[in-house]
């Protein structure tokens, strides 16, 4: 881990604060008999607003919106690093890669088994847990510590035909792996259903089908693509994505981007994406066609989600369960000249669509507006459970957002990134720290101090006119660049020293 060069970056910027961290002991007069069943269902590469609820212009996703109009749907939810193998070890630790570190998607399997995730005090205070899909932290798929039922795909995984480690052994099953996954999952609730139980479903859906390699990337003679389930397949012929961004736009929004130019401008020839114009128009990848197959494989993750929510309700417990659902990161459908790409710091891919339902503490129809993180899931599991949040977490549980965003509620929060992968060198240089706040983007690229960008997220929702050097926008980034010193002093646990 990069964890020197991580805190000389910290030490470049003047600032302190206080822990984010929110320690909370079991609600009084709580019992374990009478503590929640919990239940996260995690989607990869999940835009948003790739559901109905959340504005897809044409996907029907009953069951997840369902989530939204008897729970809650988060309005301000964001990564902590908007790449798949970091974000997911956030996930189940709350801490920030600079803490965990798992900094990128180079295979760090002996790493991931020494996570402190937040299972493993879920699993010694009386709950049963089981961990079900994509691991997606190193390509070993093997047992981690803290889950009583284990069934994981390696690296990847495949969208049909898995291979999963189960039953003590790698083994190939034949079928949808959406629906493979679901099957235990549904399996898991119901032997389970006398205790208290926590299951992670972590589904290989939505990621194109494709093996990756030890070093993080991708094999492209395996690339199959997106793969619906065979009774979806063809649903949404014919559809069209509304885009945010229209395509003749671009050209004046990398203006804007010069890092984002550079790193545009050296991507490898093959891919035919970068041009001296750094012109990068919308290539198949993400395409009409793409994203019509992504949402008729969102179509399984909705039945999924349903069948879910039916045993628990067969069983009496729907309203006794909290039910999340997530992403570990977001996708770019051609916004700002991006493709395939997912890792930069802009809206379509730093924003997390979170959604949770738990009538006895979540009013339906509820819209949270205070500002989350990806760090934030362990706390508010760990709070929900009654089981104390330990001192390592760096998250805050959301579960007083539920009743009103508090007065002392974090006004601003912390997106990092890390560039270590080989296989990616037009990304090497990329590394940088960014702050949201409700109104205002900040990103300090590090390696090109000079081409930060600055938004006005009010005025300018899709991040076209960078600010940063505007002399009238001086205060607000000398304030938010502060700010954001101090939060990466916090991420990597110096905490004001």
């Amino acid at each position: 881990m990069k964890r020197l060069g991580v805190l000389l970056v910290a030490l470049l910027f003047c600032a302190c604060g206080m822990s984010e961290g929110a320690q909370s002991p079991r609600p009084a007069g709580t019992t374990p008999g009478e503590r929640p069943n919990l239940v996260v269902v995690l989607v990869d590469d999940l835009r948003w607003d790739e559901f109905h609820a959340g504005g897809h212009p044409y996907l029907e996703t009953p069951n997840i919106d369902r989530l939204a109009s008897e729970g809650a749907l988060f309005t301000n939810a964001f990564h902590a690093v908007p790449l798949c193998s970091p974000n997911r070890a956030t996930l189940l630790t709350g801490q920030f890669p600079s803490r965990h570190g798992i900094i990128d998607n180079v295979a760090r399997d002996l790493t991931s088994h020494h996570l402190e995730t937040f299972n493993i005090p879920l699993q010694a205070s009386g709950y049963r847990t089981a961990f079900l899909g994509k691991w997606h932290m190193g390509n070993d798929p093997t047992p981690r510590p803290g889950f009583d039922y284990w069934v994981a795909m390696p690296g990847q995984g495949r969208a049909t035909d898995p291979e999963f480690f189960e039953d003590g052994k790698l083994q190939k099953v034949t079928g949808y792996t959406t629906d493979l996954l679901t099957d235990r999952a549904v399996a898991f609730i119901r032997r389970e259903h006398t205790r208290p139980f926590f299951l992670y479903l972590a589904h290989k859906a939505v990621h194109p089908d494709v093996v990756q390699r030890n070093d993080g990337s991708l094999d492209p003679e395996s690339d199959r693509g997106y793969i619906p389930a065979p009774r979806h397949e063809g649903r949404y012929k014919d559809k069209i994505f509304t885009r945010r961004q229209a395509q003749a736009d671009v050209a004046a929004d990398l203006s804007g981007k010069p890092a984002v130019r550079h790193a545009l401008a050296n991507l490898p020839a093959a891919s035919g994406a970068g041009s001296a114009e750094h012109q990068h128009p919308v290539t198949p990848w993400t395409g009409e066609e793409t994203i019509r197959r992504r949402a008729e494989m969102i179509l399984g993750v909705d039945e999924s989600v349903g069948r879910i929510m039916a045993t628990l309700d067969s069983l009496g417990l729907l309203d006794k369960t909290v039910i999340v659902l997530s992403s570990d990161n977001g996708f770019f459908f051609g916004e700002h000249g991006l493709t395939t790409e997912r890792r930069l710091p802009y809206e379509e891919s730093i924003r997390n669509p979170l959604l949770m339902r738990y009538p006895p503490k979540i009013p339906a129809g509820s819209r949270p507006g205070g500002l989350a993180l990806t760090v934030d899931l362990a706390p508010t599991m760990l709070e929900f459970a009654g089981v104390p949040i330990g001192t390592g977490i760096q998250g805050r549980s959301l579960v007083p957002l539920f009743r009103g965003t508090p007065l002392d509620w974090r006004q601003s929060v912390l997106v990092e990134f890390y560039t270590n992968e080989q296989p990616f060198p037009h990304l090497l240089d990329m590394d940088y720290r960014a702050i949201r706040t409700e109104r205002y983007k900040y990103v300090h690229w590090i390696k090109f101090p000079e081409d930060d960008e600055l938004y006005d997220l009010k005025s300018d929702s899709l991040e076209r006119h960078n600010l940063a050097d505007n002399p009238a926008m001086a205060k607000v980034k000398a304030s938010l660049r502060a700010d954001l010193g101090r939060l990466v002093l916090q991420a990597v646990g110096l905490e004001g020293k």
